[in-house]
């Protein structure tokens, strides 16, 4: 193959661990000696920024599965703790999907929705935003991301989160999936109360909307392993929004669909993807 050289490092230094790592990511790679030195060569410079990037922060391949390549795919509590910010995420949302009881128990998600209500009767009476700031309840911004009505609604989005969230942080690191979750839940709850005012709604659906919209722009500029998606993952995700666009799910009453959400949310990944991916390119 032709060889970008990524790394120098001792010849002391044990590689193996970090080398069945590249093997385990199917980054073509070899190891050669040197006067001294250990040098890895790579294919080209998009795959030597990746393994840097890596050795940064797995240098001994210990913080992803450390499972024989034949093995096909990593361990199941391996898999979890190489992801922790993403499962903390998935574990605030089971915590709160029971004490909201899916979204029924209002005494609980009268603390959580955008903006707060009381009933009376079989109405609900929204108290307006500006005064649930100025009593502090800031949460309230982020907070509907975390509400979830029925466990439908809560299995997909989870599973898709964790599909999605574990890409990013494996790629770029707990800090920036962090900053990327709290953004997309801001941006896509201010795109819903604006679409549809005074409402209950809630979901994790704007923020993985915008991880999708991340991984897919990013990808597309700097392309990595860790981004790249089974084919028509992207399409099949776009036609969905596009159906819940529709109407049909309200039209039949099966549910209500906050699509003003999704929308704000994939567009606001769509915009970090793009910074994120040209901020890649330019290094590469």
């Amino acid at each position: 193959m032709s060889a970008v050289l990524a790394m120098r490092l001792p010849v002391e230094q044990d590689l193996a661990a970090f080398v069945q790592l590249l093997q385990r990511l199917q980054l073509p790679h070899r190891v050669t000696e040197e006067a001294g030195e250990q040098l890895l060569w790579v294919t080209d410079e998009a795959v030597a920024e990746q393994v840097r990037s890596l050795y940064q922060r797995y240098p001994q391949g210990a913080e992803l599965p450390a499972v024989p390549v034949a093995a096909g795919r990593p361990g199941f509590w391996q898999t979890l703790r190489a992801a922790p910010l993403t499962l903390v995420l998935l574990a605030a949302t089971l915590l709160v999907a029971l004490l909201s009881w899916g979204g029924e128990n209002l005494a609980v998600v009268h603390w959580l929705n955008f903006m707060d209500f009381r009933v009376q009767g079989q109405y609900l009476l929204f108290v307006p935003l500006s005064d649930s700031l100025a009593a502090g309840q800031w949460w309230r911004l982020w907070s509907p991301a975390l509400l979830h009505f029925g466990v439908l609604h809560l299995a997909m989005n989870s599973l898709w989160i964790w599909e999605l969230g574990r890409r990013i942080e494996w790629r770029q690191g707990g800090l920036v999936l962090l900053m990327l979750v709290l953004s997309y839940s801001l941006v896509s709850n201010i795109g819903q109360y604006v679409w549809s005012g005074p409402s209950l709604f809630g979901g994790l659906s704007g923020v993985l909307y915008g991880l999708l919209g991340h991984c897919w722009i990013y990808q597309k500029l700097a392309p990595n392993p860790f981004y790249h998606l089974p084919p028509g993952v992207v399409g099949m995700m776009l036609i969905w929004l596009l159906v819940c666009m529709t109407g049909i799910f309200e039209l039949v009453q099966l549910a209500a669909i906050a699509n003003a959400a999704h929308v704000a949310g994939l567009l606001a990944g769509c915009g970090t993807g793009l910074l994120g991916g040209a901020l890649a390119r330019s290094r590469q």
